[in-house]
């Protein structure tokens, strides 16, 4: 129990030390989302004196509390989950945009994460057991295609699934023509035709990592004389491998997956700005160049919540899973 409790007090705090950065960095920032909503509106036309006054009150920036007492209030609104109206999509909550762009990414980026784990890890071992073989003269090509820029291959792959064969939409999260959002087949079908190309681009630039760091720690296990003793009693091949080798040697995988899963929600930016998918990387690089402070904060916290929690998460199941890690020297 003292073991969870120091992971659990651990994690309060870093929560409290990102809320704390949350709330002081975009004041270091410069410029004023009045200033910039004024801009906007005086696009369309002449803006009256009242306008600043009006949006000031609105965005919440006229008060004259002190910092300490500006900071307590900005985290009952964290409680509250309030970060009032967004600029990029005035006057949309702040909320309300990312609960709309949180379950897109979600659903893309983490169940592409996930089969990449999956394929990486089940390769990976494959390879490591049988050193020498097909699969593990074929990790060069996985690793190569790692080291090839997402947008590269998101535009090689629009290009030729997209243009050329078109097979799958080249933009988008769903046919905004012939179905709207809702739990219906026929959006539900479109939604996953839209998102097979950025997941496709997605596990094929990360499968090589996983594959290449299981077949090492594979290979590293597969040295050690507890494999030697269990090969000497005679145990089956198939039981080292899943039950002595890959077991340890996945512990490092499980540690990089767990953030990997934390930063699902950040979404992936270049992924999702190449296709035009309303997730949250989407959402985050419109905030930045609207210089949207009150997104961005609100964005960020989701993203540190997320890290937070599945690093959390695996500490706990690292500890059930490899009891030494337990023990206290």
């Amino acid at each position: 129990m003292r073991y969870y409790g120091q992971k659990l007090a651990f994690y309060a705090i870093a929560l409290w030390a990102a809320l704390t950065l949350n709330f002081f960095l975009p004041r270091l920032l410069p410029g004023n989302p009045v200033d910039i909503m004024l801009a906007k509106l005086a696009q369309k036309g002449p803006v009256s004196p009242s306008a600043r006054q009006s949006l000031e009150l609105l965005l919440g920036t006229n008060d004259h509390r002190s910092l300490w007492e500006s900071y307590l209030g900005y985290l009952g609104n964290v409680v509250r989950f309030d970060f009032g109206p967004s600029i990029t999509c005035f006057p949309t909550p702040v909320q309300d945009v990312i609960g709309q762009a949180l379950p897109w990414t979600i659903v893309l980026v983490g169940v592409s994460t996930l089969l990449s784990f999956v394929f990486g890890v089940t390769l990976g071992t494959l390879a490591g057991w049988k050193r020498g073989g097909w699969l593990d003269n074929f990790i060069p090509v996985t690793t190569m295609l790692q080291a090839v820029p997402y947008f590269w291959m998101a535009i090689l792959l629009v290009y030729l699934l997209a243009v050329v064969w078109r097979i799958f939409p080249a933009f988008g999260g769903y046919d905004i023509y012939t179905t709207s959002p809702g739990w219906t087949w026929s959006f539900v079908s479109s939604a996953i035709v839209h998102a097979t190309l950025p997941a496709v681009t997605i596990i094929i630039s990360s499968v090589g990592g996983w594959m290449l760091g299981m077949r090492n720690m594979m290979v590293a296990t597969l040295s050690e004389d507890y494999i030697t003793t269990a090969e000497a009693k005679g145990l089956s091949p198939v039981r080292i491998r899943q039950r002595y080798a890959a077991r340890n040697a996945v512990l490092p995988s499980v540690a990089g997956f767990a953030l990997s899963l934390g930063f699902v929600v950040s979404g992936s930016l270049v992924t999702e700005q190449v296709f035009s998918y309303p997730g949250i990387g989407y959402s985050l690089l419109q905030a930045v160049n609207n210089n949207d402070y009150a997104l961005m904060q609100g964005l960020f916290l989701v993203i540190t919540l997320a890290v937070l929690g599945a690093n959390l998460v695996v500490d706990l199941l690292y500890g059930v899973i490899d009891p030494r890690t337990r023990v206290r020297r």
